[in-house]
């Protein structure tokens, strides 16, 4: 993986501004911060991002990919300020689940996701790196 960053631009803080890989991409859905039954255990954003966090590394195992694969990320938080006043607890749960902040990575606000309870949904691209 090769990280894009411009000469002179300062480094972004928990994400890349680009990255340039070759490999098998695998494209993970929207994860929401349920389980595998479909059951959230919290409504606490921190614990739903967790949650989220964990559904995607295991769709990615499913492709033989690792967290470490990971080149984009879209986020769609319905709270803002919930989100900016959870940034230690949502950072730590990243750097368990997922490590590294070398994705590109978007986040937007949204008015409200398809399930009621969510508070986050999380897209990914990845790119198992050519052998």
């Amino acid at each position: 993986m090769k990280i894009l960053q411009p000469p002179g631009w300062p480094r972004p803080k928990g994400y890349a501004n680009g990255v340039a890989v070759r490999g098998q991409m695998v494209f993970v859905a929207g994860m929401i911060g349920w389980d595998a039954e479909g059951r959230f255990h919290t409504d606490d954003l921190a614990g739903q991002v967790r949650q989220a966090l964990a559904n995607i590394v295991a769709v990615l195992a499913e492709a033989g990919a690792r967290p470490e694969h990971i080149v984009r990320m879209t986020w769609y938080v319905t709270d803002k300020r919930e989100y900016l006043a959870q940034q230690r607890e949502i950072g730590q749960a990243y750097k368990e689940l997922i490590g590294s902040y070398n994705a590109a990575m978007t986040a937007i606000e949204v008015s409200a996701l398809v399930e009621d309870r969510a508070k986050v949904e999380i897209e990914v691209t990845a790119v198992i790196p050519d052998a």
